[in-house]
């Protein structure tokens, strides 16, 4: 196969008239990324803390509940989820608000969608990660929480949740690094993030090969600055060996 490499692709101005060059495509595609990872890092974060801290109170019904938000949220493919969130869920919203998501640019309108859909995801797994951190406590941390005449809002608090965050260091990095990669799926519903980028980059030079390399690299570049940052995390509260965190 002969293939023409052009690497002085990137600094060609775009096919479309905007005063820009391919590289900034790519560029703005990385942003892009960037923005609807964090966003919907922040929901998978606090939704999936809270959901998994459900699932280890006493109450049948609470358990029942998280445990059916995790299967349904788990157990759908992401494709299905970007596509139900962008399309069909403004339908089922009552009144304005439903008309207002519909009447959002289509750029505004992806970008809403795929922060939700990747933090509701996301949130399934974080919640399992929770749960698990807080049942592999002992249980003699939370009776003298309790013990101590803390409530259980202020035992999970000032207790458990300290001692478990430090444990759920490496397995949250994975779920972060997780949502960086399928944040590309995003694609599907037009949003403009850094593997449309790429793909519009081909539509319009054909240079298939310089386009995914760049592509490689950005996420590359991401995950790596990801896992450096979560390294280092783990280091500064990682529990000596032979403590009572595990």
């Amino acid at each position: 196969m002969s293939y023409r490499w052009e690497w002085t692709v990137f600094v060609q101005p775009v096919g479309t008239g905007e005063p820009t060059t391919y590289l900034g495509w790519i560029a703005a595609g990385l942003e892009t990324t960037v923005g609807i990872a964090l966003a919907g890092w922040i929901i998978a974060l606090a939704v999936g803390t809270a959901m998994g801290i459900v699932r280890t109170l006493p109450g049948r019904w609470l358990y029942w509940c998280s445990a059916t938000y995790v299967a349904v949220f788990r157990n759908i493919p992401l494709i299905v989820q970007f596509f139900l969130w962008f399309w069909a869920v403004p339908e089922l919203l009552p009144g304005r608000l439903g008309s207002a998501i519909k009447h959002l640019p289509p750029t505004e309108s992806g970008a809403l969608a795929s922060v939700i859909c990747l933090g509701l995801f996301t949130s399934a797994r974080v919640c399992e990660q929770v749960r698990a951190g807080l049942q592999a406590l002992p249980a003699g941390q939370r009776a003298a929480g309790l013990s101590l005449g803390l409530s259980r809002f202020q035992t999970y608090r000032y207790v458990l949740l300290p001692v478990a965050a430090r444990n759920l260091v490496p397995p949250l990095t994975s779920e972060f690094l997780n949502i960086v990669k399928n944040s590309s799926v995003a694609s599907t519903i037009g949003v403009l993030e850094l593997t449309a980028q790429a793909q519009r980059m081909i539509d319009y030079t054909s240079q298939a090969y310089e386009s995914f390399i760049a592509i490689i690299a950005g996420y590359a570049l991401l995950t790596g600055i990801i896992m450096f940052v979560g390294r280092r995390i783990e280091r500064s509260v990682r529990l000596p060996l032979g403590s009572g965190g595990r």
